[in-house]
């Protein structure tokens, strides 16, 4: 499976284990696999989730002995009679897991799992700097919350506010994004700064 960033999902053809009620800890598999004699921890890899389930996932993979890593943020919610604090998924539709590469079939068992990120290769591991850093933010109590993945030179537009709709380059001046409205047949363009929030990539 390749999506349009060029990245390869190593999709399972086997049949899923099966979690009880869907909800409940997935039995563990016995361990066949030569233990490693490795000192330092394996690697983490990024896993695609159905939508909704990173929390299954994540009970599964640790039922499974493998140490997993989902991040959560509290947002507050509207029901019939009050206000209800909730924690979703800080990456939705995405978790990460230490493990051996060699464990791979089996996470890929796991009810819920779409597939392990990674390129034609194989799976490629995420820096543990990358983790560390969502990790320590999340351990600080530091209000966090997902906002759209931006680099510079991509074409945005912006959906929300008096300008939802405006289609446009997106550049990054120090901390700050700008979003660069251009008249092709005059060469001329205009910048104005935009929040990073009220803007969506243009497929």
């Amino acid at each position: 499976m390749v999506d349009s960033t060029g990245i390869v999902g190593f999709v399972h053809a086997v049949q899923p284990m099966q979690c009880v009620n869907r909800v409940e800890l997935c039995a563990p598999e016995p361990e066949t696999s030569v233990p490693s004699l490795r000192m330092d921890p394996f690697p983490w890899y990024a896993i695609q989730t159905r939508a909704r389930h990173e929390k299954v996932v994540s009970r599964c993979l640790r039922a499974e002995g493998l140490e997993e890593y989902l991040p959560l943020y509290k947002v507050e919610r509207q029901w019939s009679d009050r206000l209800k604090s909730v924690e979703l998924p800080l990456m939705r539709g995405y978790l990460f897991c230490r493990m051996d590469v060699r464990r791979l079939p089996a996470v890929l068992r796991v009810p819920g799992v779409v597939h392990v990120l990674g390129y034609g290769s194989g799976p490629v591991s995420v820096p543990e700097s990358e983790v560390l850093d969502i990790q320590r933010l999340m351990a600080s109590e530091t209000a966090a919350w997902p906002c759209p993945y931006l680099r510079a030179g991509m074409a945005v537009r912006i959906r929300s506010g008096a300008l939802e709709g405006v289609v446009g380059r997106l550049e990054r001046v120090k901390n700050k994004f700008r979003l660069v409205l251009s008249v092709h047949l005059l060469q001329r363009s205009v910048a104005l700064e935009v929040d990073p929030e009220i803007v969506e990539a243009l497929e």
